[in-house]
């Protein structure tokens, strides 16, 4: 279905489309953020091309794939064979107004998990799997949970994305540093769209949160007698942790502690405003990169010493630019705004801090700041006395002798420098 309509027609018509399906407290199950990320890396894929390319070349097979899977290997929820969970799966699809085809399955499989395709042309019906171990563990208004979730993905389009990201991105193919972590944040808010989803379809944030503890842990609770208080107390204990940066969250689903309080808000938030001065503080948390001290003083040395050689010129380029986002990529999800904000700050006593906090923590790094500055001179092609200047003061601020630092100038010269087009002709 996505590769008809192109995804960039549905970022601009999500808010509208899904501004239908609301809670009962009306507030948007979309986050502007998720939406924001994902037009991004639709465009940085050039989605658009490549759907059409895929249309022409007909390459993806995945959608007759995964039917022939579920057909041949699942059950099928029919209306005649399971009524009463016929009815459940669109009694919330009615609910969520989400009016395109769906396929419901179960499959034999002892995980506690379930899953949702998005249909890959126009009319074909797309699929939510549940897997059998949740209707042993999961009560009914707990499958709702897990139902509307799923569905919430397909609503919210982001499967349809994760497909193209899987296109242009083979398992054996590696993602560019810069657009990994991204992919990942897209993926952790998705995730908590798809949850707020789930929450409509219950209306009940008790259940929410057994559900998501049973997934966790795979055990029936209520044999177990742990109280929802209970629950929740644990939940804000270990959210604690991640508040404190102590925690991060690296995997495709945002912790639970996230999950959890993130639904909280979105079930009892007054208004849009209260709703995202609470998100912004665990979205703190998914944005998290490094996680020591270090990393965050590598990021402003990083930023502070590109901008300054790249300004010893006079002139800084967007050559120099893209080598100074690329270096921070690594430590960051979005460089160009931390450049930006660090371009706006006291920069020499951004990196004097930065440059003695390095050594103080980890004095071996030093071999990498100059090699890094170094990189920066020859990004733009061109070398100048000013800026080999600054290199032997760094060196020797850093305890590089200036043979030593000769030496690797010499060194990164012949080993990635290349002239300047411009300098020929």
């Amino acid at each position: 279905m996505e590769t008809k309509k192109g995804l960039c027609n549905w970022f601009k018509q999500l808010t509208e489309e899904t501004a239908t399906a609301k809670s009962a407290n009306q507030l948007n199950p979309t986050i502007e953020l998720e939406r924001q990320i994902g037009e991004q890396i639709y465009n940085a894929l050039q989605g658009n091309i490549v759907e059409e390319v895929l249309r022409k070349t007909k390459v993806s097979s995945l959608d007759a794939y995964w039917r022939s899977s579920m057909e041949g290997h699942s059950l099928k929820i029919d209306k005649e064979l399971l009524p009463d969970l016929y009815n459940l799966c669109y009694d919330i699809k009615k609910k969520l107004n989400f009016n395109e085809k769906v396929d419901f399955y179960i499959t034999g499989n002892s995980d506690v998990n379930a899953f949702s395709l998005a249909a890959e042309d126009d009319g074909e019906p797309h699929i939510v799997n549940i897997n059998s171990a949740l209707f042993d563990l999961m009560t009914r208004d707990e499958l709702k949970f897990v139902i509307g979730h799923e569905l919430g993905h397909l609503i919210n389009r982001d499967t349809a994305l994760v497909r193209l990201i899987h296109f242009v991105f083979p398992p054996e193919s590696a993602v560019p540093v810069s657009l990994q972590y991204k992919i990942r944040l897209h993926e952790q808010l998705a995730e908590l769209v798809a949850d707020r989803y789930g929450y409509i379809a219950t209306e009940n944030l008790g259940v929410c949160v057994t559900a998501f503890f049973k997934m966790a842990s795979g055990l029936d609770l209520a044999k177990m007698n742990v109280s929802i208080d209970a629950l929740i107390a644990d939940n804000n204990r270990r959210l604690e942790y991640f508040l404190n940066d102590k925690g991060m969250s690296r995997a495709s689903h945002p912790v639970n502690p996230i999950r959890i309080q993130a639904l909280n808000l979105f079930a009892t938030a007054k208004n849009e405003k209260d709703l995202q001065e609470g998100m912004d503080e665990l979205i703190s948390i998914l944005l998290k990169v490094g996680d020591c001290e270090l990393d965050e003083h590598t990021a402003r040395f990083i930023a502070s010493a590109g901008l300054i050689v790249a300004g010893c010129d006079r002139k800084i380029n967007e050559d120099e630019i893209m080598q100074i986002i690329e270096s921070l990529a690594a430590l960051k999800i979005f460089p160009r705004r931390f450049l930006d904000e660090i371009s706006e700050g006291d920069i020499g006593a951004i990196f004097n801090d930065a440059v003695e906090n390095i050594l103080k923590i980890n004095p071996g790094m030093r071999d990498g700041m100059l090699t890094y500055v170094i990189n920066i001179v020859l990004s733009d092609k061109t070398i100048n006395n000013e800026e080999i200047e600054f290199l032997y003061k760094f060196g020797d601020s850093i305890g590089f002798s200036e043979i030593e630092v000769a030496n690797a100038i010499a060194e990164a010269i012949q080993r990635s420098y290349v002239p300047s087009i411009d300098a020929i002709c």
